[in-house]
């Protein structure tokens, strides 16, 4: 995997790559590929022990055209200025390509969450969220989870910002647990839209889901939630990995069992129900009918590329592929369906909830995944149209078309002053 790869210019790349093929004036597309503001804060955070822990993280709001900003808030220690302005990027471009009125936002903190107790993690989020609280809000900008974040942390930062604001503003977070006013289906949204955009790819070359077979990289919530749903649509998950390591079975496992030993031992490696234990370089060039990527940035480098015999690649991870190595998938005629739809059903389902959350009129599950079913799938047949209609060389290209094209609509409509 390419440590060297920045995903902020991975991300300005393929903004110039659509435009190579749209009427977009050089001005115009310079204001769509940097963010409108960044926040930079140390978090100086009392641990257990009574001693004091310095943090350094971010907030960037890159572009809020078409609605408020929009985008998790990730625990990592790799957390980098450039990663987050990169993922905020994504966001305003994922939110376009599926059609909600939303921008684009990224937060994180430099931290390894595995090494703190509950209490100094809700202490350090909290701290966070005071940061935050003047940049955020149900009509500015709304945090969701990303990764080593989820509903818990989501619940603090919600709890902070009304005590804080002596109010109640639900909707200023999403991803939240339900009784918090979390919405039905959230949780297994991302690998949701993932595979609904994988069948829809398979739909389209014409070849049949049922007995496929699927690797897949990133044994975290997307990752296992896509294993298991493609799983139930007929196709055979052969092979799984996570940071440990990964297995893989010839004729198959159930992904829910190597979830639940996952649970048991913190990693996929050691499940049973697998013939043999592989690395996940091993996993990204098993020649298999689908790949999906749902762990970090950069994974699939060009060196990589060139080994991968999958036939279609599902993004459920953000930037999963460098730009030099699509260039490679293209060439072997590999289908990558892009991050900024692939997995695009958080931020679908976030904007659910966000709507819940403001008409206080919550819905089923089953209502929640046919809207969903419903984005996912026109904007699959968007980007196709886009893809034909102007003989463009990936379907990647294809969603920056469509979704640079709303953006800069939405820019334009409103108008330029100082």
């Amino acid at each position: 995997m390419s440590e060297e790869v920045n995903p902020f210019e991975s991300l300005q790349s393929q903004i110039d790559g659509a435009a190579a093929h749209m009427d977009v004036g050089e001005d115009v597309l310079e204001r769509l590929k940097h963010p409108e503001r960044v926040l930079e804060t140390n978090l100086t955070v009392e641990m257990d022990d009574g001693s004091l822990d310095r943090f350094r993280a971010f907030r960037s709001q890159f572009n809020g055209d078409r609605g408020p900003y929009k985008g998790g808030i990730r625990y990592h220690p790799d957390v980098t200025r450039d990663e987050v302005k990169a993922l905020s990027g994504w966001m305003v471009y994922k939110c376009a390509t599926v059609g909600i009125p939303y921008g684009g936002g990224k937060g994180g903190i430099v931290i390894d969450p595995d090494d703190y107790s509950e209490a100094e993690l809700e202490r350090i989020t909290r701290a966070f969220a005071k940061e935050l609280r003047p940049l955020i809000g149900e009509d500015r900008d709304i945090p969701a989870p990303d990764v080593n974040t989820g509903q818990r942390e989501m619940n603090w930062i919600k709890d902070t910002y009304e005590t804080l604001e002596n109010t109640t503003a639900p909707g200023v977070v999403t991803g939240k647990a339900p009784d918090s006013g979390g919405s039905a289906g959230r949780v297994e949204a991302t690998g949701r839209s993932t595979v609904i955009a994988a069948r829809e790819a398979f739909d389209y070359l014409d070849t049949d889901l049922e007995g496929a077979t699927v690797a897949v990289q990133g044994y975290g919530n997307a990752g296992w939630i896509a294993a298991k749903l493609i799983d139930e649509m007929g196709a055979t998950v052969v092979a799984a990995s996570d940071s440990s390591g990964g297995i893989y079975s010839d004729d198959g496992f159930d992904p829910v069992a190597a979830k639940d030993h996952k649970n048991e031992t913190g990693s996929v490696v050691g499940f049973e129900g697998a013939d043999e234990e592989i690395t996940n370089e091993e996993l990204l060039t098993l020649d298999v009918d689908l790949l999906i990527p749902a762990a970090l940035e950069n994974a699939i480098d060009e060196g990589i590329a060139g080994d991968v015999r999958a036939d279609v690649i599902s993004e459920a991870a953000n930037g999963p592929i460098t730009p030099a190595a699509d260039e490679v998938l293209a060439g072997k005629d590999v289908l990558v369906i892009p991050d900024i739809l692939a997995n695009a059903g958080g931020v679908t389902v976030s904007y659910f909830e966000w709507v819940q959350n403001r008409q206080r009129f919550y819905w089923t599950e089953e209502r929640v995944n046919e809207e969903l079913e419903a984005i996912v799938v026109d904007a699959f047949d968007a980007l196709i149209d886009t893809y034909e209609e102007h003989g463009l060389d990936t379907l990647r290209t294809a969603a920056y078309v469509v979704a640079i094209r709303r953006v800069v609509d939405a820019f334009e409509q409103g108008g330029s002053w100082p």
